[in-house]
C-alpha cells in the first residue's frame, strides 16, 4: 500500500470519526433542548394533568397579540349569525338529546325494523338468535327489545319481550348505507324472525335509501378537523424525550404512535402527531388535530387545542404554523372560532348535538 492510500485511508477514517461525533452532538443536543424545556418548573394547564385547571370546562379563547396560525376546514363555511345564548341553547338541546339516546338503536340514525312476536319470548332465545349479527358490510347493526309494559331496552338474560327492534345504522364516514346492504340485513332479519316467529314490518327500500343520502350529506357538510402545527425554528427535537415528556404531562400514546390530550371523560379533546415514523429518532414538527363534530362545545376544543399548540411552541423554540408553514391573523383565527360556535349551532338545531354518542357514531 502506497503512502497516498494510507493517507486517503486516514483522511477517511478521520471524516467518519467526525460524522459520527457530529451526529451524536446533533442528538445530544435535540435532547437537552427537550429536556430544558419541559423541566422550567412551570405548571401548564393544558398539559399537566394534576392541576386543577379545567380544560373540559367551556371558556372563551383569550390569545395573546401574537398570531397562532391554524389551517381552517374548507366545507362548511358557515355565513350565519349566531344569537348571543346560543352556546347555553346548544348545551342544554346536548343534554336533552343525550338522555334519549341511552339506547343502542337510535330511529335518527338508524334504519329500525320492529320484529313482533305472538306471545313473549326470553331474553336468552333473542340473544342466541342475534348473536352473529353485529355489522352488515361495515354498518353497524344493534338491538333493543320492548317489555309488555312497553319499556325499551337492551335485550337482557331472564327478561321477556314482546316486539324486538333491530336498527342498521344508515351512515358513517365511510359512506351511506346502500341497496346491497339494506337487502343482506333484510334477508338476515327474516330469518331471525323466522326463528323466533316474529313478524318483521319491513319498510320501502328506496325510503331508506333516500334517507340514508340526505343524512350521508349531512354529515359529508359537518366532517370537519382543524389542524394546528408547531415547526422546529432550529435544531429538531428528540423524539423519546418529547415523547416521554408529553405522556408525563397528560398525553395518552395510541397504538399508531399519535398522543391523545383527554377530554377528562374517557374521551379524546385533540390529539397529536410527530409526523415521523417509529423508527426515527427527532423530529422537526408537531400536529395538532381537532374533529370538530366528536367534541362537545362545552369543551372549547379548538381555543384548548389553539392554547396547546402556544405552549409547545413557547416551550421548544418553535413557531405555530398552519399546513403551508403560513402565519394567520389573530382577526382570521377569531373569525374561524366564531365559525365553529356556528357549526355547533348547526348540529345542535339538526338534533346531531358535536361530541353526543349520535355524532360519535355519524363520524367514526
Amino acid at each position: 500500500m502506497t503512502d497516498l492510500q494510507l493517507s486517503l485511508l486516514a483522511i477517511s477514517g478521520t471524516l467518519v470519526v467526525g460524522v459520527v461525533a457530529f451526529n451524536k452532538w446533533q442528538e445530544y443536543k435535540a435532547k437537552k433542548t427537550v429536556e430544558n424545556a419541559f423541566d422550567d418548573g412551570q405548571d401548564d394547564v393544558l398539559l399537566n394533568p394534576d392541576l386543577p385547571a379545567d380544560v373540559t370546562q367551556r371558556h372563551e379563547p383569550v390569545f395573546a397579540d401574537e398570531n397562532i396560525p391554524v389551517t381552517r376546514p374548507a366545507e362548511p363555511v358557515l355565513t350565519d349569525s349566531v344569537e348571543p345564548d346560543l352556546t347555553t341553547e346548544v348545551n342544554e338541546d346536548a343534554k336533552t338529546v343525550a338522555v334519549e339516546k341511552e339506547l343502542p338503536v337510535d330511529e335518527l340514525i338508524d334504519c329500525v325494523i320492529p320484529l313482533e312476536f305472538d306471545t313473549p319470548v326470553r331474553g336468552e332465545k333473542i340473544l342466541a338468535e342475534i348473536a352473529d349479527l353485529k355489522y352488515v358490510g361495515k354498518k353497524p347493526v344493534h338491538f333493543i327489545g320492548q317489555t309488555h309494559s312497553g319499556e325499551r331496552d337492551a335485550i337482557a338474560i331472564g327478561g321477556a319481550y314482546t316486539t324486538l327492534f333491530a336498527g342498521i345504522q344508515m351512515v358513517s364516514r365511510s359512506g351511506a348505507l346502500n341497496e346491497l346492504e339494506y337487502s343482506e340485513f333484510v334477508m338476515k332479519l327474516r330469518a331471525i324472525a323466522d326463528n323466533l316467529n316474529a313478524h318483521p314490518d319491513i319498510p320501502d327500500m328506496n325510503s331508506v335509501i333516500s334517507h340514508a343520502r340526505e343524512l350521508h350529506q349531512f354529515v359529508a357538510e359537518h366532517d370537519a378537523q382543524l389542524s394546528v402545527n408547531v415547526a422546529a425554528t432550529g435544531a429538531a427535537w428528540a423524539l423519546n424525550t418529547l415523547i416521554a415528556a408529553l405522556e408525563k404531562m397528560g398525553f395518552d400514546q395510541r397504538p399508531d404512535g399519535r398522543l391523545m390530550m383527554p377530554d377528562g371523560d374517557g374521551g379524546s379533546l385533540f390529539t397529536l402527531s410527530t409526523n415521523v415514523s417509529v423508527s426515527e429518532t427527532m423530529t422537526s414538527r408537531l400536529t395538532l388535530l381537532l374533529d370538530v363534530p366528536c367534541v362537545a362545545p362545552s369543551r372549547d376544543g379548538f381555543g384548548a387545542m389553539a392554547a396547546c399548540a402556544r405552549s409547545l411552541a413557547t416551550r421548544l423554540g418553535g413557531t405555530v404554523v398552519d399546513d403551508g408553514n403560513q402565519p394567520i391573523s389573530k382577526a382570521a383565527l377569531d373569525e374561524i372560532a366564531g365559525q365553529v360556535n356556528e357549526f355547533y349551532a348547526a348540529m345542535a338545531e339538526a338534533q346531531i348535538p358535536a361530541g353526543s354518542v349520535r355524532a360519535q357514531r355519524l363520524f367514526s
